[in-house]
Formats: C-alpha cells, structure tokens, sequence
C-alpha cells in the first residue's frame, strides 16, 4: 500500500470540481444559512419543527439542505435552500423533491413550503 501525504486529497481532479472548494460559492452558502437558521423553524421536508438548541452529531439538529442538491446542478442560492432536520436532510441525500422511487426510505412530504422546483 502506498502512503501519501497529508494534502494529496486536494491534488486529485475531482476535489477541485466540489462546490465547497471554490471560496466564493462557500462564502454564499455560509451567508445564506445564517439567514436559513435565523428564518426558518419547520423542516422542510418532513414538516415537523426543528430544535436549533439541538447540536451535530444529534440525527434531529438542524441543517441547510438543498432543494435541487448540488449534485444535480442546484445553486446556494436563498430560493433554493430549506432548513431540514439532520437526519431528514441524509435520507433525502441527492434526490429530488419529486423523486418517487419504489421501496425507498426517503419520504418527502406535500407541505406548503414544498414544491415542484424542476418547473418553478
């Protein structure tokens, strides 16, 4: 087995290519989540309330999810963030909110802060 160095993660393609990487798309995200966790006190996705006393690693502390996850070419933008329950947030993982498969864990409810964004 070869041993890298400490920093060899960031010499690989693909860690450039995450959003997280570029500091001015961090810089958006952080802002707008403080608006997020100032705003907001229901999940948006399961439509219970969530505890911001509640701290990670807790499955019910509050999180920032994406309505159109990054991964399919959502933005950090304020129309496109919602506060979620940790746990909420992970089972939804890169799915969309309209994204019905058969058989899976993710439940994404009808709740009036929810919506179809593919057509929005």
């Amino acid at each position: 087995m070869i041993m890298t160095g400490r920093g060899s993660y960031h010499n690989r393609p693909t860690a450039m290519q995450r959003p997280e990487r570029d500091p001015a798309r961090a810089q958006i995200f952080k802002k707008n989540k403080k608006i997020i966790l100032a705003t907001q006190s229901v999940c948006g996705i399961c439509g219970q309330p969530v505890d911001k006393t509640l701290k990670y690693p807790d499955p019910m502390s509050p999180t920032v999810d994406h309505i159109i996850p990054c991964a399919r070419g959502g933005s950090d933008e304020l129309d496109n963030l919602q506060l979620a329950h940790r746990y909420c947030n992970r089972n939804k993982s890169d799915n969309m909110p309209d994204d019905k498969k058969p058989g899976a864990s993710v439940i994404i409810n009808d709740f009036p802060q929810s919506c179809n964004w593919r057509t929005t």
